[in-house]
């Protein structure tokens, strides 16, 4: 059954099968109402879900506090993952990432004032520091382990061999990589490792950003904009993806997000989807996926009708994709 539990790795924490991502709370996607924003974190408590996942950028802090507020006295029902590292300025201009191990435990002091809690779930940088090796930054957050202040390591969107150094200084309890129908790369190279590692997958961007539920970039401040699959000369390509999911969907009496979403939770028992919902209606959609079968035929003929190689344009820019180790 797709409600089940689902244990992050051998190392880390059991968690609902669906994980709720705050990001775009916190103006990524457009302007967000803060009322809408609680009642919605307030709902997914109500239906179960535990792990709410956070950045300390998302709005330069604002999200981390949104989150703390909303949780209040409920801190007990809920893990806390939290993404570290990315440099903002006050325009929110981005000027890259910081994984020193002094940098890591001030990132980790001002998270833990921002959520009102004392110590974080699972903690983890949200790029690889090119210029710090990674066993410098796990070590860090592993002295942030003994000391009580985080419980779990998580790694993001990184590659094999990082990887394999990060859970070689301290287990890891899981990768955050996106992952989707039209978003598979890491299958081939990555998700052996973690199998083998007994490393977890907290998968974001089953929905490619909204792509396979149908919506698009709504105006100034969504940054959908500036990626490749929602650009004009690929859009119109990626909709007949889009349209051939809704027609599979149509069949099982369901939504193209909920079978996206459905695809994504019977890839494996290790994988939680992390769904950016930012409204009740949109939270209610991604729970009503859970009760929903896909045998390996169904899959299979999924992965048939909408090959991820038929996807136009890359998930992220060219710049955002050097950069990514996971990409390596």
């Amino acid at each position: 059954m797709m409600n089940l539990p689902r244990r992050l790795g051998s190392t880390g924490p059991t968690v609902f099968p669906l994980a709720l991502g705050c990001m775009g709370m916190s103006g990524m996607y457009g302007p967000a109402d803060e009322k809408t924003s609680v009642a919605t974190i307030h709902a997914a408590l109500e239906s179960g879900i535990t792990l709410f996942d956070t950045g300390d950028f998302y709005g330069m802090g604002h999200n981390e506090m949104l989150l703390g507020r909303a949780l209040g006295g409920r801190r007990g029902q809920a893990l806390i993952s939290v993404k570290f590292g990315a440099l903002r300025g006050p325009d929110g201009s981005w000027y890259g990432f910081d994984a020193r191990p002094a940098a890591v435990k001030n990132f980790l002091a001002y998270s833990l004032n921002r959520l009102g809690v004392d110590y974080i779930d699972i903690y983890r940088p949200s790029r690889r520091d090119p210029a710090v090796p990674i066993e410098d930054t796990i070590g860090a957050i592993a002295d942030l382990v003994k000391a009580g202040y985080v419980r779990a390591i998580g790694l993001s969107e990184v590659g094999p061999e990082t990887i394999r150094r990060a859970h070689a200084v301290h287990p890891i309890a899981d990768l955050q990589i996106e992952y989707s129908l039209i978003s598979r790369g890491p299958e081939e190279r990555i998700f052996p490792v973690l199998a083998e590692l007994g490393i977890g997958v907290t998968a974001y961007g089953v929905l490619s950003r909204g792509l396979l539920s149908g919506s698009t970039p709504s105006g100034p401040g969504d940054f959908r904009a500036h990626f490749p699959r929602f650009a004009a000369t690929n859009l119109a390509s990626n909709r007949r993806l889009v349209e051939t999911l809704e027609a599979l969907a149509a069949e099982k009496g369901v939504s193209a997000a909920q079978l996206a979403i459905a695809w994504v939770l019977a890839k494996g028992e290790s994988i939680v989807p992390v769904m950016g919902a930012r409204t009740l209606a949109q939270l209610a959609e991604s729970l009503a996926a859970l009760p929903i079968e896909l045998s390996a035929a169904e899959v299979a003929r999924m992965e048939e009708a909408i090959p991820a190689s038929a996807v136009a344009g890359d998930r992220y820019a060219a710049p955002q994709m050097q950069m990514l180790d996971s990409e390596r």
